[in-house]
C-alpha cells in the first residue's frame, strides 16, 4: 500500500515508525512531517486542513490509505472530503469528530448514552459561568468548549482561579475555541487514558496509557499539552477497562450511531479511577501525544493492521497480540513552555543514541536546517523506551534523555512516578 499520514508532531512520527515497519507499507508520505519523520519517510507540503488539497496529492501519489493525525483536520470534515474521492480513510467524519471540537457536545451525548461523568454547566456568557463558579464552589473545573490544543482545561482549586479562567477564556486567550465554556464537577481519582477502535460497529479496546500533563515534577504548574506518558496504566485493570467499555464507551457509539454519526477511527477516552469506577473526562477523536508514542512502541506493525482493519470495517475479525512489555516517554520540551519559548536552538547527541525496537526519539517541533536539527516547537523530542518492566523502560528512557545535548531544553524526571513511586 501507499499510505499517507497527516501531521507534523511526535505522535505522526510515532505512527510513521511503526507503519514502516509493516511489509504491507511500500511506500509512505507524511505531510508535512517534520526533521525526524524525514529520516524515515518523504515529507510533502501542502494545507493538510484543506480536504480538496489533501484529495488532489492523494490522487496524484496513487495513495491507498490516509491516516489522519491531528484533531484540526477532523473537525475541518477532510476525513469526509477524502471519502467522497473514494480514498479508504482512518479518522471520524467532522459530525463525528464533535466529541473532541465540542466539549458540550459531548456532554449532551454522554447525556443520552447514560455514560457516567462530571456534573457540568455549559455557558456562552462570562456572568453566568461566574454565578455557576459562586453557587457550586471550587475546586472546579473550567474548560475551553473549542479545540485548544490540549491546553484549554483549568483546574482551578479557588473560586478566583475560576473567576479567571472564565475572564481569560471569554477574553480570548484561546481564540475561538472559549467563546463558549463548560464548568465541570472537580472529579477525584487517578485519571488514564484508554484507546479504542471503532469502524462504525464494533470497537476494540487497544491498549491504556497515562499522561502527565503539568509542566513540574510532582504534577505542579499549569496544564500543558502532556510532558510524558507511559503504557500499561496500572489503574485501568481489566476489570475497569471492561467497566468503561461497557457503561462509556460503547453507549456512547451506540447514541453517535442512532444519530446518524457513526464513529470510525481511534477514540480516546480520557478516564477519572476511583475505587474501580471509571468516568469519562473527554473524549478525544485521534491518538493522544504523547500517549501514541508508546501505543507504538508496544504495537509496532501491527498497529497498521489494526488501522486498516478499522477503515475497512474489519474490526470484528481483528485482535490486538500484546507482549507483556511496558513502555514510557519523556517530552523534552523548550525553556519557557508551555508559555512563550524561543524557537532554533540547535540540538546536538541524537546521532549517538539507539534506534530500535526498544528506543526511539520521536521528533515533535524539529526542522532540519544545514545538516543540523533545531528546536521549532514547545514540544521538541519525545524519547522513548521499552522494557519487560516499567522500570527497565524507564532506566532505559532517562539515560537516553541525557545524551541529548540541548541547553534550551527541559524535561521532567519524574515520569512514571504513579505506578513506580
Amino acid at each position: 500500500m501507499n499510505i499517507l499520514i497527516l501531521g507534523s508532531g511526535g505522535r505522526e512520527h510515532a505512527l510513521a515508525w511503526a507503519v514502516m515497519q509493516n511489509p504491507k507499507c511500500d511506500k509512505l508520505i507524511v505531510a508535512p512531517g517534520n526533521a525526524g519523520i524525514a529520516q524515515i519517510a518523504d515529507c510533502a507540503s501542502f494545507d493538510i486542513e484543506d480536504g480538496g488539497a489533501v484529495a488532489g496529492f492523494a490522487e496524484e501519489n496513487a495513495i491507498d490509505f490516509v491516516i489522519i493525525g491531528p484533531e484540526a483536520p477532523l473537525a475541518a470534515g477532510v476525513a469526509d472530503r477524502l471519502r467522497e474521492a473514494g480514498l479508504l480513510v482512518f479518522g471520524p467524519s467532522e459530525a463525528a469528530a464533535k466529541l473532541e471540537a465540542s466539549k458540550s457536545f459531548t456532554k449532551e451525548v454522554c447525556d443520552a448514552a447514560k455514560a457516567p461523568t462530571a456534573a457540568y454547566g455549559h455557558f456562552t456568557k462570562a456572568e453566568a459561568a461566574k454565578a455557576h463558579v459562586r453557587e457550586h464552589g471550587a475546586p472546579t473545573v473550567v474548560k475551553a468548549d473549542g479545540l485548544a490544543a490540549g491546553k484549554g482545561v483549568i483546574i482551578a482549586m479557588t473560586e478566583e482561579e475560576a473567576i479567571a479562567a472564565i475572564d481569560d477564556m471569554f477574553g480570548g486567550a484561546f481564540g475561538g475555541a472559549g467563546a463558549e465554556v463548560v464548568i465541570e464537577e472537580f472529579m477525584e481519582g487517578e485519571e488514564a487514558s484508554l484507546f479504542v477502535l471503532v469502524d462504525g460497529e464494533d470497537v476494540l479496546a487497544i491498549g491504556s496509557a497515562q499522561d502527565h500533563k503539568r509542566v513540574g515534577e510532582g504534577d505542579t504548574g499549569p496544564n500543558t499539552g502532556g510532558m510524558g506518558a507511559y503504557s500499561p496504566a496500572p489503574v485501568l485493570s481489566a476489570e475497569v477497562e471492561a467497566r468503561a467499555m461497557e457503561e462509556i464507551v460503547k453507549p456512547t457509539m451506540r447514541v453517535m450511531a442512532e444519530r446518524g454519526m457513526p464513529y470510525q477511527g481511534v477514540l480516546y477516552a480520557g478516564l477519572m479511577v476511583k475505587d474501580g469506577q471509571p468516568r469519562l473526562v473527554e473524549y478525544n477523536v485521534r491518538f493522544g501525544d504523547p500517549e501514541c508514542q508508546v501505543l507504538m512502541m508496544r504495537l509496532g506493525a501491527q498497529a497498521l493492521d489494526l488501522m486498516h482493519a478499522a477503515a475497512e470495517g474489519r474490526l470484528g475479525e481483528a485482535q490486538v497480540n500484546w507482549g507483556d512489555d511496558h513502555a514510557i516517554t519523556v517530552v523534552m520540551a523548550a525553556e519557557g513552555y508551555p508559555g512563550s519559548y524561543q524557537k532554533g536552538s540547535e540540538i546536538k547527541g541524537l546521532k549517538a543514541l539507539p534506534e530500535d525496537s526498544s528506543n526511539m526519539v520521536f521528533h515533535a517541533g524539529t526542522k532540519a536546517e544545514n545538516g543540523k536539527v533545531l528546536a521549532a516547537g514547545g514540544r521538541v523530542l519525545n524519547v522513548t523506551a521499552r522494557g519487560e518492566t516499567l522500570q527497565e523502560a524507564r532506566d532505559r528512557v532517562y539515560a537516553m534523555v541525557d545524551g541529548v545535548d540541548w541547553p534550551q531544553g527541559f524535561f521532567r524526571r519524574d515520569i512514571g512516578w504513579r505506578a513506580l513511586g
